[in-house]
């Protein structure tokens, strides 16, 4: 049993301890409606809204009636290059998992983890390209033709969402947890993040309890477990289900045995999503030579996720290029794309287009003149 002295001592450790379920709304024991999923949802929901505004201002190249079409092929993009550059570039080995069980594949095993950000941005790409044919109207004639770049700006603009909104998500999963503040036990700030998930997710080599620490941690799980269970997770799964609805004594007993980490996910979400938004909509405010706009996020999604990797463990199983982490060398990549685009920009002489910021009635009469 933990001693009541370790109970005391939680109240004074500060930082807030991680007792959000996964679950948007669930129905025991396993299945329900996840915050991941709903995030996603969001996503989708933003991005098709603010495809129908630039449409009608006449900011995009987007026929306004095929705006449906488009979101399928970006939804696909991001869908299929965000898992498939997460297996590819983090962990091949689930290219040549088959069981015999549902789902099969290690590719659709999701919960083996899950979606790259830079992955679902290419996927992204593949589909502005898509969209850039245009699409056949009733009489089969191609309706929305435009150049590949200029659709990529258009995906900028929305593409921040997602990204928002899949941070926030990771945060409720309590997944690619960051870097520790203080050991368990010890004075944290008040911002930082108890995530008692560590324990199970995170490979004992990234794990900071003491033995004897993770001795109480079992011994916790244990008087959960039910009398013919032999691993104690099962226990602990049932613990962290207990304090996330609400049981506050047996998060109290926890907390002590947890370490104090940088909440990463939020500094994403403020970064990949909120920052990139406000810049590219700034930029876009006004027409733009092709190109401008996907540089810009470009850059900035890069320049604010290579220090995130400094604060924020890389995923299990995934090795450095050299000094840098692999997000960090797929983020450098994309800040040379970046720049790149914006110089393509500069040298040719495609005319300037898009802007959503509507233009007032004296400049459409001067423009129509």
């Amino acid at each position: 049993m933990l001693n009541h002295s370790i109970q005391l001592a939680s109240t004074n450790l500060g930082g807030w301890f991680h007792d959000l379920s996964p679950f948007f709304i669930k129905f025991p024991p396993t299945f329900g409606i996840r915050y991941y999923g709903l995030s996603y949802a969001l996503g989708f929901l933003f991005a098709f809204i603010t495809l129908k505004f630039l449409a009608k201002r006449n900011a995009t190249m987007i026929p306004e009636d095929r705006i449906g079409d488009a979101m399928m092929y970006l939804i696909l993009g991001a869908l299929i290059g965000g898992r498939l550059f997460y297996v590819i570039g983090y962990e091949p080995g689930l290219l040549i998992d088959f069981s015999s069980s549902a789902p099969w594949w290690g590719v659709f095993a999701i919960n083996r983890g899950g979606m790259a950000s830079h992955g679902g941005i290419l996927g992204v790409a593949f589909a502005c390209w898509r969209i850039s044919r245009g699409f056949k109207d009733q009489t089969g004639k191609i309706i929305g033709r435009t150049t590949p770049i200029n659709t990529l700006d258009t995906a900028a603009l929305i593409a921040p969402f997602g990204l928002f909104f899949g941070r926030i998500a990771n945060f409720i999963n309590a997944e690619l947890l960051g870097a520790v503040v203080a050991n368990p036990g010890q004075p944290a700030p008040a911002w930082a993040v108890r995530y008692p998930q560590e324990i199970t997710s995170l490979p004992d080599t990234q794990l900071v309890q003491t033995p004897e620490q993770m001795d109480q941690v079992i011994q916790l799980s244990m008087l959960h477990m039910l009398p013919n269970e032999q691993d104690w997770t099962l226990g602990y799964a049932r613990v962290l289900d207990l304090i996330q609805r609400g049981d506050d004594g047996l998060k109290a007993q926890l907390e002590p045995l947890i370490a104090a980490r940088y909440p990463s996910q939020l500094f994403q979400a403020s970064l990949d999503g909120l920052l990139v938004m406000f810049v590219v909509w700034i930029i876009a405010m006004k027409p733009r030579k092709p190109g401008i706009i996907a540089g810009c996020f470009g850059i900035v999604y890069a320049l604010g996720r290579i220090p995130m990797d400094l604060i924020r463990l890389p995923d299990a199983g995934v090795t450095q290029f050299g000094p840098l982490t692999r997000g960090q060398t797929y983020s450098a990549i994309t800040l040379l794309l970046g720049i790149a685009l914006i110089g393509y920009a500069f040298k040719t002489k495609t005319p300037k287009c898009g802007g959503w910021k509507k233009s007032s009635i004296i400049d459409e009469i001067n423009q129509s003149k």
